[in-house]
């Protein structure tokens, strides 16, 4: 029986101005085991068609290929894959290996498409490769090989898969007399292993070597003729199951590839190092800043304690007093732990020896003052007693600001008497402590409601300080206090505001650093795109060695991944480089990690940067999927 009989193949192409070209016209032959065929004719002729054609590449035929009574044309696109892997052994004449593997790997393809052990593969490659005289030169590259050596190799990958057909187009036709002969003699050897050799070919000199010579003229075979009777040799064919590349293949040969072309890839690399590292600063920054507010609020400020105000229409002051009625409601709040009086002022004046000095800022002390912020002395807990702040002391005493505790200032501050007419109070007050607000002062409520009872007022608080039991409430107490229409004031009950501000800022940078990652997502798809063109015949050889479109894909994909998982590391090493420079530069000024850099945002950066080249590698590992092999096979 036949290995392979063709019945009435006809194929025809459309012809741009219409019409067709009749390139095959009803071929009838078939092929046995151990023969040495030749298909002998001018160029035209469609020795090329009928080579793809009973090789798997071209199901654009009428007629019948029947290879062990399975009809090719009733067969799949991934049966076809399947059929080249296990059956077809491919050699051509410009050798068609790929350039960035070694010789030994250009070998190993084939077999990594095979259930073999990875040990029996290697053990395989060595010994074909000893067979056709390559067994020392196993890690050279195909450029480092001379002509005849690179048909060899090409004759070692056709049998790797120990194929029952091999097909040679103008497997000489590059070479000179002596490997011709060589060549040959390698064709012969196949032949009387029991295989049916197949040889596409202008040359006499090859047809005479083989067993038999099918001529084909404009289409037709028009002679058959038997010069030797076929091999007899019984084929003793490797027992394995043929699979796709899978990823780890695609990815290891991605890898080789984009090793072999680091240059062409540095480009892509870097713009997603600046993109990755640019997002991660950005994101970095706020973090760190947003932390710092958040510390230096807590530094100076109670966390739990909070300053509640009416909310008033207009300039009206009785409306602005907080009563007992006010105190009351929030005493009534659930997790209230304390509720005072206090009072605010936008500015007071402390007068020490002639020395009139107007501050920022006033309110008398509470709860919300901590201990922590003064940089010397104690509270002013007792009554006719002041805190002033560093640079105020340093006014009146520039040498030794600290010394200013212990003496009297006098304090003016002003207010309202009871008909809300404005009055002067004034009072010498004892300096019990200095504190690190800038330009500030503070005493105790009982002292300012004193100095307002020496003029006969009955001095209203401005607002409550309200202290919370614990910092896990202070976010339902503020929402409580709002839905009881009162606001809250003060840096403190502005921290949500500020954090949300600063969250917004660096999203917005990180968002504009994101450009520069969508550069490199258009440097992927642009140099992916090249890559295919410039890889065409390389997934031509890969897709006539049995691998499937999806493969392919995965080829492209894997690449991608590899570039994605490159540049987000680095680009995420780079940022926790920066951050760490940025802190050890603001240490001097700010004790405060100004950048901070969490595992969560070096896992959103990397995972970002990786989806971005993946997504980038889909229209390009498409088009390289979907390329006709044969087109392929014929780029030069």
């Amino acid at each position: 029986m036949p290995v392979l009989a063709i019945h009435q193949l006809q194929k025809s192409y459309q012809l741009a101005e219409g019409g067709q070209l009749a390139v095959l016209k009803g071929i009838n032959v078939s092929f046995d085991r151990g023969d040495f065929v030749s298909i002998l004719g001018e160029s035209g002729g469609g020795k090329t068609t009928f080579m793809n054609i009973i090789a798997g590449l071209d199901s654009q035929y009428s007629g019948n290929v029947v290879f062990n009574n399975h009809d090719l044309r009733t067969m799949t696109t991934k049966q076809l894959d399947q059929y080249r892997r296990e059956n077809i052994g491919f050699i051509f004449q410009s050798f068609n290996l790929i350039s960035h593997l070694t010789i030994l790997e250009n070998v190993l393809v084939g077999l990594e498409m095979t259930d073999f052990p990875k040990s029996q593969q290697l053990e395989i490659a060595k010994r074909l490769l000893q067979r056709v005289g390559l067994g020392q030169k196993l890690k050279a590259y195909p450029n480092q090989l001379s002509g005849g050596q690179k048909q060899r190799v090409a004759i070692a990958r056709a049998l790797a898969n120990d194929p029952d057909i091999i097909i040679a187009d103008e497997p000489t036709g590059a070479l000179d007399a002596a490997n011709t002969t060589e060549i040959l003699e390698l064709l012969e050897e196949i032949a009387k292993d029991g295989k049916l050799v197949i040889a596409v070919t202008h040359s006499q000199t090859v047809a005479d070597y083989g067993t038999r010579v099918v001529h084909l003229d404009n289409g037709i075979l028009d002679r058959d003729e038997r010069l030797k009777p076929a091999f007899t040799t019984t084929p003793n064919k490797l027992a394995y199951h043929s699979k796709q590349l899978g990823f780890m293949a695609t990815f290891h040969m991605a890898l080789k590839h984009m090793r072999h072309n680091l240059g062409s890839n540095a480009l892509i690399i870097f713009g997603g190092i600046v993109g990755i590292f640019s997002v991660l600063l950005m994101l970095s920054l706020g973090s760190g800043v947003n932390g710092f507010i958040q510390h230096e609020i807590a530094g100076n400020l109670n966390p739990t304690s909070i300053s509640v105000t009416k909310k008033v229409k207009d300039n009206d002051i009785s409306s602005i007093a907080m009563n007992q009625s006010d105190i009351k409601k929030m005493r009534a709040i659930k997790h209230v732990a304390h509720v005072e009086k206090a009072y605010y002022a936008p500015s007071v004046q402390v007068k020490y020896h002639q020395k009139n000095v107007t501050t920022s800022y006033f309110q008398t002390q509470n709860r919300s003052f901590l201990t922590k912020n003064l940089s010397a002395g104690r509270n002013a807990t007792g009554l006719n007693e002041i805190i002033i702040s560093k640079d105020l002391a340093k006014k009146y005493s520039n040498q030794a600001p600290k010394s200013m505790i212990g003496r009297h200032v006098t304090f003016y501050i002003n207010t309202y008497d009871n008909q809300h007419r404005p009055v002067l109070l004034s009072r010498s007050l004892k300096v019990v402590g200095i504190m690190k607000t800038a330009k500030s002062a503070t005493a105790s409520w009982a002292t300012v409601a004193s100095m307002a009872r020496a003029k006969g007022i009955n001095l209203k608080a401005s607002l409550l300080v309200v202290t919370i039991d614990r910092l896990a409430n202070v976010k339902t107490v503020q929402n409580k206090v709002k839905a009881a229409h009162y606001q809250l004031t003060g840096v403190g009950s502005m921290l949500d505001t500020i954090n949300n501000y600063v969250k917004l800022a660096s999203y917005l940078l990180a968002g504009i650093a994101g450009i520069s990652l969508l550069v490199s997502a258009i440097m992927i798809i642009v140099v992916l795109y090249i890559g295919v063109g410039a890889r065409t015949k390389e997934i031509g050889i890969l897709r006539a060695l049995g691998a499937s479109r999806a493969d392919i894909r995965s080829l492209f994909f894997s690449e991608s991944l590899i570039l994605g998982t490159l540049f987000s590391s680095l680009g995420a090493l780079v940022a926790w480089g920066a951050t760490l420079g940025i802190n050890a530069a603001s240490s001097g000024f700010v004790h405060y990690d100004i950048a901070h850099l969490n595992i969560g945002f070096v896992v959103f950066g990397v995972t970002v940067g990786i989806l971005i080249s993946l997504i980038a590698a889909l229209a390009p590992s498409w088009k390289a999927a979907r390329l006709d092999p044969v087109t392929a096979l014929s780029v030069e």
